[in-house]
């Protein structure tokens, strides 16, 4: 009897083991741990120098796989979560702005309600709208974390929704957000010496102490990071749970947030998946964005694509093998918190990036939160007396319509290359590449885009005047018509507002052969 009464002990504890390992409902579990406005680059592991700045976000790395070209998708928080959970861009899924997303649009949690998931937020709740689409099963406001500050609260609140999803017998989908280091920032407690000044900013006492403040409160998100997980562990499920850890957009000082250079999408992404993601991983091969979330999430749940993404999941990245066609990730911004329109495009390489900041008229003031607090006065008193810093004030303010930069030399965009006889070849490469991603989603932007960049004869804008617009022209001719709206006003070479033999004669004196790109000089 005492040998079978040893046996049930050791089946019982091996069951509690199992559980333990897989779960309480023996399916995979998704945790999305976030914060909010952190640069890539802020990371202790991501090569930041401030001393033990963040050694959650650092231990997590060595579990799992860090991304070093990882994007959101738009730099500002609502519309970066809204794109997160439809895998749609902006204008395809209503929030463009701070706006609910549109109700046609399938939301990731819709999917995993309707598949048994437990589904949770604790902090940021407002930034996923309207409610009834993501299907929360419990909702913990910032008011109930200590203004989404508070990283023992974190805790309990996390450790508490995994039980109500074990004792349902469920699996759960976590997302728990911390609210830094989002501005108010909190009171600096580093050294000003051990401040970490980022290229993009000049290096002044006042933004040195604001930059202290943001890197405390870094801190402080990070120790939020680190009670979520202690959580997770401390209820057992950390074996059975896919972790994704990121931030929603980069630092909320000038050169970063809501913007669309290096500095404002790349994002710290890390994924720990125990027992398919190798421990310690750093893939610097493939571009990810935030686009790619929920294909990725139901892919790796096992559960169905929703027609309509434009994302594309990058689970074979994780178990492992490679993707083609992750060299390039196409980032947008259409307007702040304020309400203010900024329309910009950006096409990101590993290297290089291409910029079109459609608002940029030389008289519209760009103006956001970034320019709160001590940094942005900072620069422009400093700009009386510095030229430097005067001509960076005053590129922020009204920006130029392109800009292309070499972000393996140059990654905080200093040196704008549009203008470089040098790179001429590959700005016609981006903006190609940039026009043939804006027709292939319907950015609203596109035939705003092509009318800027096409050359006269170039009537279906692939930078060429070959036989394809000799037969365009004709039908301009015609009056048929062409397939962009822009392209018959453009036929009329000689500005008499009319399209006729004239203008034939001109484009034919023009044209270089087939697939010869037409010289810009040849009309006015």
């Amino acid at each position: 009897m005492r040998s079978i009464h040893l046996f049930k002990l050791f089946l019982a504890g091996m069951i509690f083991v199992l559980l333990m390992a897989v779960g309480a409902s023996g399916q995979l579990n998704v945790l999305m741990v976030t914060v909010d406005d952190m640069n890539y680059n802020s990371a202790g592991v991501t090569g930041c120098t401030v001393p033990d700045i963040t050694p959650n976000i650092d231990q997590l790395a060595s579990e799992g796989m860090r991304f070093v070209h990882a994007h959101v998708t738009i730099a500002v928080c609502q519309p970066a979560r809204s794109v997160w959970m439809t895998g749609r861009y902006p204008h395809r899924n209503g929030a463009e702005g701070f706006e609910p997303i549109d109700p046609a649009v399938p939301t990731l949690q819709e999917q995993l309600n309707a598949a048994g998931y437990y589904n949770g937020i604790l902090g940021k709740t407002g930034h996923l709208k309207p409610y009834d689409k993501f299907c929360w099963d419990v909702m913990v406001e910032g008011g109930d974390l200590g203004s989404g500050r508070d990283p023992a609260l974190y805790y309990q609140h996390t450790k508490s929704f995994i039980e109500a999803a074990q004792a349902a017998g469920n699996p759960f989908f976590l997302m728990a957000n911390s609210h830094d280091p989002h501005r108010p920032f909190a009171t600096r407690t580093y050294d000003l010496n051990d401040v970490e000044v980022p290229c993009h900013l000049p290096d002044l006492p006042d933004i040195r102490e604001e930059l202290g403040q943001y890197y405390t409160s870094l801190h402080r998100g990070d120790e939020t990071v680190g009670e979520v997980l202690r959580a997770l562990a401390d209820t057992g499920e950390e074996n059975n749970t896919l972790v994704m850890f990121m931030s929603d957009n980069g630092m909320a000082f000038p050169f970063a947030k809501t913007n669309v250079w290096l500095a404002s999408t790349r994002t710290p992404w890390i994924v720990r998946w125990p027992g398919v993601v190798q421990a310690g991983t750093v893939d610097s091969e493939h571009m990810i964005s935030g686009i790619d979330f929920m294909p990725t999430i139901l892919e790796a749940l096992g559960l169905p694509q929703v027609e309509g993404m434009d994302g594309q999941s990058f689970v074979p990245v994780l178990t492992g093998g490679t993707q083609s066609e992750r060299d390039r990730v196409y980032t947008v911004f259409h307007r702040t918190a304020a309400g203010r329109e900024y329309p910009m495009r950006s096409i990101q390489g590993k290297w290089y990036g291409y910029i079109f900041n459609a608002w940029s008229d030389g008289q519209t003031v760009f103006i956001n939160e970034s320019q709160n607090g001590l940094t942005w006065p900072a620069m422009v008193a400093e700009a009386q007396t510095d030229p430097e810093i005067a001509a960076r004030v005053q590129f922020f303010e009204y920006r130029v319509v392109e800009e292309l930069y070499d972000y393996e030399v140059d990654p905080c965009a200093l040196n704008n290359l549009v203008d470089d006889p040098q790179h001429e070849q590959l700005l016609q490469q981006y903006r190609a590449e940039m026009l043939d991603k804006m027709e292939s989603v319907n950015d609203p932007l596109a035939d705003t885009f092509a009318e800027y960049i096409a050359l006269p004869g170039d009537f279906d804008f692939d930078l060429d005047a070959d036989q394809e617009d000799f037969g365009l022209f004709q039908a301009c001719l015609s009056g048929i018509g062409v397939p962009h709206e822009v392209g018959c006003k453009r036929a009329d070479l000689d500005d008499d507002s009319d399209v006729d033999e004239y203008d034939f004669n001109i484009f034919y004196s023009c044209m270089g052969g087939p697939n010869v790109p037409i010289d810009p000089d040849c009309v006015n």
